[in-house]
C-alpha cells in the first residue's frame, strides 16, 4: 500500500512540474531520438561517447541552425517586400471599396429603409470584429515579442541539457532500471521504442506534406503567372505549419481580393488551387501518416480527424499519438483486450 501511495505522489509532483519542465522533456526527448545515431556512431568508428555525442551534437546544432537562419531571412525579406508593396495595395484595396460604396449607393434608393438600416447595423457589426480583430493581433504581437527573450534563456537550456542528458543518458537509464523489474524494463524499453520510431515518422510525414504542398502550390502559382512564385509557395508552406492557419488563410483572401479588383481569372484560380491543395493532403495524409507512423491508414484517418475535431489544431497531432501509445501499451502487454461479447 506504501509503495502505491508513494507512486501516487511521485506521478502527482511529475504532473505538476510538467509545465515548468518544457525545456528539459524537450531535450530528453530529442536526446533519445539521438541516441540510435550516437550509439551507432561509437560502434562504427569506436569512440568514446563524449566525442560521438559531440559530434551528433554539434551535427544537430547546425541543421537546427541552418533552418532557423533559413526561416529568418525569409520571413524579414516577406516583410520589406510587404513593407514596399502595403501602399499599392491598400490603394487598390481603397478603389475596390470606393467602387462598392458606388454600387451600393446606386441600388440603396430603390431598397426600403428597415432593410438599409438592418444592413447597416451588420455593416457597423462587422466593423467592430474587425477592429477587435485587429486589436487582439497587435496585442498578440506585442506578447509574442516580449517572449522573445523568455524563448531565447528556454532554448539555450535546452541546448546545454540536450548536451548533458546524451552525455549521461547510459547512466540515466542504469539508474532507472535498478527500480524496476525485468518484466516491466521489457515492456517499458519496447514502449519507449515504439513511441521513438513513431515520433521520427511523424516528423518525416510532416515533411513530406509540406513538400508536397510546396510543389502543388509552386505549380499552381506558376500556371497563374504569379511573379516570385516559388517565394510565394514557401510562405504557404509556413503558414500551413502554423497552428489555426492554413493554406487558405493565403490563397482564399488573396482570390477574393483579386476578384473583388476585377481579376476574376486569378482570384478563381487561387480559389481552386487552394481547393485542389486541400483535397490532395485530406487524400494522401492518411497514407503518409500510416506509412511514417505504422498506423493502418483507417488507424491513421480516424485519429487525425477525430482529433482535430475534439481539440481543434493540437488534435492533428494528438490524435496519431494517442493511437501510437495505445498500441505501443498493446504490444508491450500493459493493455489486453479480453472483453468479449
Amino acid at each position: 500500500m506504501k509503495r502505491w501511495l508513494l507512486i501516487v505522489l511521485l506521478l502527482a509532483v511529475g504532473i505538476w512540474l510538467v509545465p515548468y519542465s518544457v525545456p528539459l522533456l524537450l531535450a530528453l526527448a530529442t536526446a533519445l531520438l539521438l541516441e540510435p545515431s550516437i550509439r551507432r556512431l561509437q560502434q562504427t568508428y569506436r569512440l568514446k561517447r563524449v566525442h560521438a555525442v559531440t559530434a551528433i551534437f554539434s551535427l544537430f546544432i547546425v541543421i537546427v541552425g541552418v533552418l532557423l537562419y533559413v526561416l529568418i531571412v525569409i520571413f524579414v525579406e516577406q516583410v520589406m517586400a510587404l513593407s514596399q508593396k502595403l501602399p499599392a495595395f491598400l490603394s487598390e484595396a481603397t478603389k475596390v471599396l470606393d467602387r462598392l460604396i458606388q454600387t451600393w449607393q446606386s441600388y440603396s434608393s430603390s431598397i426600403p429603409r428597415e432593410i438599409i438600416e438592418s444592413l447597416e447595423r451588420g455593416v457597423n457589426t462587422v466593423q467592430q470584429m474587425l477592429l477587435s480583430f485587429a486589436s487582439s493581433l497587435t496585442q498578440s504581437l506585442v506578447h509574442y515579442i516580449a517572449a522573445v527573450p523568455a524563448f531565447l534563456i528556454h532554448f539555450l537550456v535546452y541546448i546545454v541539457a540536450l548536451f548533458l542528458i546524451c552525455l549521461d543518458l547510459p547512466r540515466l537509464k542504469q539508474g532507472v532500471r535498478r527500480h524496476l523489474s525485468e518484466r516491466t524494463e521489457q515492456r517499458l524499453g519496447m514502449i519507449v521504442t515504439q513511441l521513438s520510431k513513431a515520433a521520427v515518422g511523424f516528423i518525416k510525414a510532416q515533411f513530406l506534406l509540406s513538400v508536397i504542398t510546396f510543389f502543388l502550390a509552386l505549380a499552381g502559382l506558376v500556371v497563374l503567372g504569379i511573379d516570385y512564385a516559388a517565394l510565394m509557395a514557401l510562405v504557404i508552406v509556413i503558414v500551413d505549419i502554423l497552428p489555426i492557419l492554413g493554406t487558405g488563410s493565403v490563397l482564399v483572401p488573396w482570390g477574393i481580393i483579386s476578384i473583388a479588383n476585377g481579376d476574376k481569372a486569378l482570384g478563381i484560380g487561387l480559389i481552386v488551387l487552394f481547393v485542389v491543395i486541400t483535397v490532395v493532403r485530406r487524400i494522401i495524409e492518411p497514407k503518409v501518416f500510416s506509412t511514417n507512423l505504422g498506423i493502418s491508414p483507417l488507424a491513421a484517418l480516424v485519429s487525425v480527424y477525430l482529433g482535430f475535431q475534439l481539440l481543434g489544431f493540437i488534435g492533428l497531432f494528438v490524435g496519431p499519438v494517442v493511437v501510437i501509445l495505445v498500441e505501443a501499451l498493446a504490444k508491450a502487454g500493459v493493455i489486453r483486450w479480453t472483453i468479449k461479447l
